[in-house]
């Protein structure tokens, strides 16, 4: 039995994992999506799912998958895709292949860090909003408005408002300004979110199975990932230990073993929850402070997984990866299908 990474094999989070599990000894391949036309999958599914993953002359069956970390993209989108000729139908393979691939993770009785039906409740900020309130964190008065005036409504009532994306699409969040008046006439043709500021500190809890590892970000920008000229510090801390268990309650809810969770402390110790990220590129923290969130995903999947080593599907590359904060993250070595 072995364990399945599914991604670009240079993308910091699981570039990060698959050497965490190489230093472990822990049997895996890993199959990066930018060979997706040169991979073929077949499936059935009947009393139990079957099927295989090729490319080139390596195979694996998808029975012999124990356990998987997948942090897909669109392939139809990879440059090695959309540059191609006849890319209409190069781009609907890929697309296939993808979606072959994310049905299997969301039926394999493997363990999969994440289902995608499990993720997808991350495209509705609103709902999400929901199920953390009945966890018990506090959420901020939020208004969804295609309407200008009632915009201007809050605004007047909450003073101090930001704005930002509805969907699980990333944005950057930012405060509702006197100069952005003007522009509240876009939203009738995008719905936004706005919230009543919070005041307070910002925390990132990772969520790996009952672990938690929690980071203080220290800045005074309005979203400390884009900083600007505003320093950023982020260090490791521990959380009240009700707090570490309300965060995973609240990852198990919503049956998510690996999870982000965005916190802020008030100066009143008021514990709000803007959002869970069920994704997260863990790594931008992991860098700043030690904190050994790879591992603990490498051994959520060797606790799925009880095969020992084997080269049978690998290639060792070196790579120079990007972090979050751009700068860069040398692995010595990881592996991919061939």
């Amino acid at each position: 039995m072995l364990i399945f990474l599914w991604g670009l094999a240079d993308e910091a989070p699981l570039a990060a994992v698959a050497l965490a599990l190489r230093d472990a000894g822990a049997e895996f391949v890993l199959l990066d999506q930018r060979k997706v036309l040169g991979t073929r999958v077949t499936m059935t599914v009947d009393k139990q799912v079957s099927g295989s993953i090729s490319l080139g002359e390596s195979r694996i069956d998808l029975e012999d998958i124990a356990a998987a970390y997948i942090r897909p993209y669109e392939s139809r989108m990879l440059s090695a895709v959309r540059n191609t000729k006849s890319a209409a139908v190069v781009q609907f393979r890929a697309a296939a292949v993808d979606e072959m691939l994310l049905n299997w993770a969301d039926i394999t009785p493997a363990l999969v860090l994440n289902r995608p039906r499990h993720m997808a409740v991350n495209s509705s900020k609103p709902y999400q909003s929901q199920l953390i309130r009945r966890c018990g964190f506090l959420v901020p008065e939020t208004l969804i408005s295609t309407t200008p005036a009632a915009a201007r409504e809050f605004q007047e009532r909450h003073r101090d408002v930001i704005y930002k994306s509805v969907s699980g699409v990333r944005s950057r969040v930012a405060r509702l300004a006197a100069a952005h008046s003007e522009r509240l006439r876009d939203i009738m043709s995008c719905p936004t979110q706005f919230q009543e500021f919070i005041p307070g500190c910002d925390f990132r809890a990772h969520v790996i199975g009952a672990e938690v590892f929690a980071s203080e970000l220290l800045c005074d920008a309005d979203d400390y990932r884009y900083p600007g000229d505003h320093m950023l510090e982020i260090r490791e801390c521990r959380l009240p230990h009700s707090i570490e268990e309300r965060c995973i309650a609240l990852a198990q809810s919503m049956e998510l073993p690996v999870a982000g969770i965005d916190l802020r402390r008030t100066p009143e110790d008021e514990w709000y929850c803007f959002e869970v990220n069920p994704s997260p590129a863990f790594t931008f923290y992991q860098e700043f402070t030690g904190q050994p969130i790879a591992a603990a995903i490498a051994k959520l999947l060797i606790a799925g997984s009880a095969s020992p080593a084997s080269s049978q599907y690998f290639e060792p590359f070196d790579s120079t990866l990007p972090t979050g904060d751009q700068s860069p993250l040398l692995v010595p070595a990881s592996f991919w299908m061939e």
